[in-house]
């Protein structure tokens, strides 16, 4: 509703893993190339970690965007909270097959059917598990061990990505032999002062606006509240312009900033 306002084509702070938006500081970036060689170069398994709210699922989007449609057929669960063999039918279906009633040695045939089936087209499977700290069943673990075993004597057909937060490094490494398998590893943290101002910069830039509408003080009080959270700094971005709109100013300072975080910490 302030988009008008402000003169901004789309809300520039939502919470959506939009790729447009996704803002790519030395970190992201790095992050980005390590995902992208890991499925570009048939890696078999990677493993994406970082504090909540860092922009995990949204480096996620960015990557399928930087994959060709018609070279990588690409599996994306993003609710990853099944038993073993729900999970093994969940990826079926991500890689358009139904197999509601199979036991469990029929969806691993149907699996690798998928996969040569795939591999003779000339396309590359791809699963993403994001949210794999969500994974309570081991037994869903030792299936995504597992398939790391269908390869060739010279590749693996297929290239498993799994994202989450901090508490997945714990678990992988509780697991020895899935641990060992992955041999790509990236951790995301949150962005320092300075990244923390280019981050609202350019999200305001990529919904139509360059003018600056936040100030340098307001900037650094939005660090020094969100400890450089993105997902955190768009709330309070986003409430901030609702509340600059409302009161018809022409940028979003420091007091307006304070009056939003007086009101989020109130109502926790």
């Amino acid at each position: 509703m302030y988009e008008a306002y402000w003169e901004l084509t789309e809300p520039p702070f939502d919470n959506s893993p939009n790729p447009k938006f996704l803002y790519l500081s030395p970190e992201h970036e790095e992050a980005l190339v390590r995902m992208v060689y890991a499925v570009k170069h048939r890696k078999g398994a990677a493993m994406l970690t970082g504090e909540y709210g860092c922009g995990k699922t949204t480096l996620s989007r960015a990557l399928l965007q930087r994959l060709e449609a018609d070279r990588y057929e690409v599996g994306l669960l993003t609710n990853p909270c099944w038993s073993a063999i729900d999970f093994l039918r969940e990826l079926l279906y991500q890689m358009g097959v139904d197999a509601k009633e199979q036991s469990k040695v029929e969806l691993l045939h149907m699996l690798n059917d998928v996969f040569y089936k795939n591999f003779n087209a000339g396309r590359d499977n791809v699963i993403i598990v994001d949210e794999a700290q969500l994974i309570e069943d081991e037994g869903i673990f030792e299936e995504i061990r597992l398939l790391l075993n269908f390869q060739l004597d010279d590749r693996f057909l297929v290239t498993l990505l799994l994202i989450g937060s901090p508490e997945l490094r714990d678990k992988i490494h509780r697991m020895r032999s899935l641990d060992q398998r992955i041999t790509i590893r990236y951790h995301l943290n949150t962005l320092d002062s300075q990244h923390t101002a280019n981050y609202i910069a350019h999200r305001l830039k990529m919904a139509g606006q360059s003018r600056r509408i936040f100030t340098d003080d307001a900037v650094k009080l939005i660090f020094d509240f969100t400890h450089g959270t993105p997902r955190e700094i768009n709330n309070l971005c986003d409430i901030s312009l609702l509340i600059g709109y409302s009161k018809r100013v022409r940028e979003i300072d420091e007091k307006i900033v304070a009056e939003v975080i007086k009101d989020t910490v109130g109502a926790v």
